[in-house]
């Protein structure tokens, strides 16, 4: 699934390509692709045709552009989900699900693409007051905690959070209410630059372990952001059909019997919560049983 740095591209391609258009018509082509959308797909297109896209956001691993009139375009890019930015004249793709042309005179339109249908498009009104009100946030993202990038993310808060949770390390790096979102592989790859097993307790977090942590989770999306994202597959693209290449530079995920980049010893792989877990048995000790 996309994580933060992949869904984070396709934002700023979106923010590129598609802001500040206005909306002439939408094609709804598959009913799941906007089950989030209640009403249905021909209310959804009815709430689209006509308006402007306001500045691409994101929170997490979903994005969203304000119409201007309370209410926002929310996108979820689920398993396999593509918003393409393509000609108009160019073929459609195999699992196209939902089409928005614009008014105006540049010939690309606004493609979603989703093989497996677990992603979607829906138009549902913003939070009325608040911060997130004056960037539209959607009210179904309202209980999502803020993603590390984001200026509102508070560090204190979120150690507190952390001390309080009473979990271990990777569970709480993938609690959208916690932090948002860091995902399965960005977690392992933060974890294993802080020497951190995954399942070290959080109470044992002090507030320079947690910052130190939280530094590694910016730097490890910063650094995938530049590499254009994570593509284990022809899946994940940004707006252009791209994959990003960074996988070519990740230090634990997927790296089973390879040697740790630190100290040589084989990565081992672990399951957990029907994922896996990626870590250096020596750099990340396990913690003692108490």
């Amino acid at each position: 699934m996309p994580e933060l740095p992949e869904v984070e591209v396709v934002r700023r391609g979106l923010d590129r390509w598609v802001s500040g258009r206005t909306v002439a018509d939408v094609e709804v082509l598959h009913p799941r692709a906007v089950r989030r959308h209640i009403a249905g797909g021909a209310d959804f297109a009815d709430r689209l045709r006509g308006l402007s896209l306001g500045p691409a956001h994101r929170r997490g691993k979903y994005l969203w552009l304000p119409l201007g009139n309370g209410s926002s375009l929310l996108g979820h890019l689920g398993m396999s989900g593509q918003l393409l930015v393509q000609p108009r004249e160019a073929p459609d793709e195999t699992h196209l699900r939902i089409r928005i042309r614009f008014t105006d005179e540049v010939d690309t339109e606004l493609r979603f693409v989703d093989q497996r249908t677990f992603g979607g498009l829906s138009v549902h009104d913003a939070v009325p007051d608040g911060p997130d009100a004056a960037v539209g946030l959607p009210l179904p993202l309202a209980h999502i905690a803020p993603d590390p990038l984001e200026k509102s993310f508070d560090e204190d808060a979120f150690h507190g959070a952390l001390r309080r949770r009473r979990t271990t390390l990777k569970r709480a790096l993938l609690d959208q209410s916690l932090i948002s979102g860091v995902g399965n592989i960005y977690a392992d790859e933060a974890l294993w630059r802080g020497k951190l097993h995954y399942d070290r307790p959080t109470a044992t977090m002090n507030r320079s372990r947690t910052a130190e942590l939280v530094g590694h989770i910016r730097d490890v999306m910063g650094d995938a952001l530049a590499a254009g994202g994570t593509s284990f597959d022809s899946l994940y693209v940004n707006v252009n059909g791209e994959s990003g290449y960074f996988d070519r530079s990740l230090d634990a995920y997927g790296r089973e019997g390879e040697p740790c980049r630190r100290c040589g010893t084989p990565i081992r792989r672990r399951p957990w919560m029907n994922r896996s877990s990626y870590f250096c048995p020596r750099c990340q000790r396990p913690p003692r049983a108490s």
